[in-house]
């Protein structure tokens, strides 16, 4: 395998003790210790998510699955889900929704920009739907979308909040009951530094409740956090055959966000952001978001007039070893996307690739 220094979008390398453990002989799903394991890996990823929430758990899936899980969970077919769709992954939510035949509205913003609580306001009160599912950390994007007052609007309304921390969670600051957050889910390949692989999922008391009161079951047997919750909870009922190995990873990857300190993971996050921001600003580069809502793990970087994006990070990839992501959407070939995540949040990686861009990109300049 060649080496490879991952600062892109995802997934981010992995912390060396985490592939130690998920290199470990496996036990059966039904295993006591496992079963032990698997209450660690629940209550590290409540203190990651700062919540208190009883179904937390990480889904045998990628981030998508943990996804999908929240949309089948919570909606049935005509449901009025409302998407705030602001990038790539808003997008994604809304395809999921119509799946589950929601009766989807969205409100958008640019590609770049955040939503503020007066246009969520007024969405809420013309569409009055049962869910409204947001992206805080948009990976297409870069931006952090602000959180507060979000969740008391939806409580003011009746609606459930849904919250995409697939590039937040373990890097970002994040208050899920502070924020009266409903659902969320992430991933374990970005600021958790595990292997792509499972989903970290997490469901409220008044979400559990909208699930209770379905007409039907859950159109998706794998995802049915009502049939995992028997595995997962104090029954511990066969429902699939776990990544026994994966979790082994996910636990030494939350033990070590623990060891660190959640505030001071977030704190390193966003010391290295803003020394790639400003070494970046210095090479004479143009970020693509306004500080204020800039994302601490992923950094969007515009593409210089007359520079070919593409070929200058097949460059990096295959000269440096380093992979860079370019645009998604409608910021193809426009932007860089530069990745800052868990183990790969390093001062030493900040002034890699800025050394690079600034040795490299000149070359690339017509």
């Amino acid at each position: 395998m060649p080496e490879r220094l991952l600062l892109g979008p995802g997934p981010s390398n992995s912390n060396p003790s985490v592939l130690k453990a998920i290199s470990l002989q496996p036990v059966g799903h039904l295993d006591p210790f496992y079963i032990n394991l698997m209450a660690e890996v629940q209550s590290l990823l409540r203190y990651c998510w700062q919540t208190k929430n009883r179904l937390t758990l990480p889904m045998s899936g990628t981030g998508s699955a943990a996804m999908e899980a929240t949309i089948a969970n919570v909606v049935e077919e005509g449901d009025t889900v409302l998407i705030g769709i602001k990038g790539y992954f808003g997008n994604r939510l809304a395809d999921m929704a119509g799946r589950y035949r929601a009766n989807v509205k969205t409100i958008e913003k640019d590609w770049g920009e955040a939503f503020t609580l007066d246009e969520i306001e007024a969405a809420l009160i013309e569409h009055r739907p049962s869910v409204f599912a947001l992206v805080h950390a948009e990976t297409s994007t870069g931006v952090c979308q602000p959180m507060e007052g979000i969740g008391d609007l939806c409580r003011k309304y009746d609606c459930l909040l849904l919250l995409d921390t697939v590039t937040s969670l373990g890097g970002v600051p994040l208050f899920l009951d502070e924020w009266k957050v409903d659902l969320a889910y992430s991933c374990s390949q970005k600021g958790l530094s595990c292997p792509p692989g499972l989903g970290p999922f997490t469901i409220n008391e008044r979400a559990e409740a909208k699930l209770n009161r379905r007409s039907d079951k859950v159109p998706n047997w794998y995802l049915d956090i009502s049939l995992l919750n028997k595995y997962w909870g104090s029954d511990r009922v066969y429902h699939h055959t776990a990544p026994v190995n994966m979790n082994f990873g996910m636990r030494e990857a939350l033990r070590l966000i623990h060891e660190e300190g959640l505030e001071n993971s977030w704190a390193r996050h966003r010391t290295n952001a803003e020394s790639l921001w400003n070494g970046l600003e210095d090479l004479g580069l143009e970020l693509h978001v306004d500080k204020d809502i800039r994302l601490a793990t992923l950094t969007t970087v515009r593409i210089p007039s007359g520079v070919d994006g593409k070929a200058f990070t097949s460059h990096l990839l295959n000269n440096f070893g380093i992979e860079i992501g370019g645009g998604l959407g409608s910021l193809a070939g426009n932007v860089w996307r530069i990745g800052l995540m868990g183990y790969n949040s390093k001062v030493e990686n900040v002034e890699k690739i800025l050394e690079i861009f600034d040795s490299e990109l000149p070359k690339f300049k017509s």
